[in-house]
């Protein structure tokens, strides 16, 4: 909708002169066609759902700026608009016009270069959601101990693990330095099930200490010295698959 109030539309019909004959009948726009196939990739529609969208909604109407008494188009239609834009090298062109418009009207913005690739990113932020499951899991287990048999956490957690645990852990986009964190909370949750183990106090806690020993076998293992590590998936066995990874306490 940004896009309607700045710019009227991302294309105008001129910008389509050579795709249709000039003589004959009038068509439909067919700015607004390419619209609609925008919208209708972003919101994975089929053409008849498109269509619909077209003839019911006023969202789309507003994108298209259409009367809304106005009743859009057969479902066969955009089909034939996306035949044509195949040709050539038209949706190329399409897409350098957009952008070289968003950019005149502030929307869009030059990036610096980038510094590393989509893998690492997505490696580090998964990183970061599994290390906020195992320090979630460590609170429910805290916080379970602390309501049935209190008198096991004393001398366990000191003030610095009350307020990492002591709340819902939220790491934000960019924590400080997230290894440390990530052996640190592997430490400590071994720790924990260590000391309620030693203290025969496995069975009494029932499914939340259960559930913190699967999580630590699936994101933590013993290296060969004994040292402990987090898993990769490069690492013998790797990480579990996502049907049977635990994604929550």
């Amino acid at each position: 909708m940004w896009v309607r109030d700045r710019l009227d539309g991302l294309w105008c019909d001129e910008d389509f002169a050579d795709w249709y004959p000039r003589d004959g009948r009038p068509g439909l726009s067919p700015a607004q066609l390419a619209t609609v196939c925008v919208l209708q990739f972003v919101l994975g529609l089929s053409d008849r759902q498109a269509a619909e969208a077209v003839r019911c909604r006023i969202d789309f109407k507003y994108a298209l700026a259409m009367e809304l008494d106005e009743p859009g188009f057969h479902h066969s239609v955009p089909a034939d608009f996306r035949e044509r834009l195949t040709e050539g090298d038209r949706a190329d062109r399409l897409l350098d016009l957009a952008l070289a418009r968003l950019k005149d009207a502030g929307l869009v913005r030059e990036r610096s270069t980038q510094r590393t690739d989509s893998t690492h990113v997505l490696a580090a932020v998964r990183d970061l959601t599994r290390l906020e499951l195992v320090t979630e899991a460590v609170r429910t287990v805290l916080e379970e101990t602390a309501g049935t048999a209190p008198h096991l956490l004393a001398g366990l957690v000191d003030e610095e693990g009350g307020r990492r645990y002591g709340r819902p852990v939220r790491l934000g986009k960019n924590p400080t330095r997230p290894k440390t964190r990530i052996n640190t909370t592997g430490a400590n949750a071994f720790r924990l099930l260590e000391h309620l183990h030693g203290h025969g106090a496995g069975r009494a806690f029932g499914s939340r200490i259960q559930a913190l020993r699967q999580i630590m076998v699936q994101n933590y293992y013993r290296d060969a010295t004994g040292r402990l590590r987090w898993r990769t998936d490069d690492d013998d066995g790797g990480l579990p698959p996502l049907s049977l990874a635990i994604v929550s306490p």
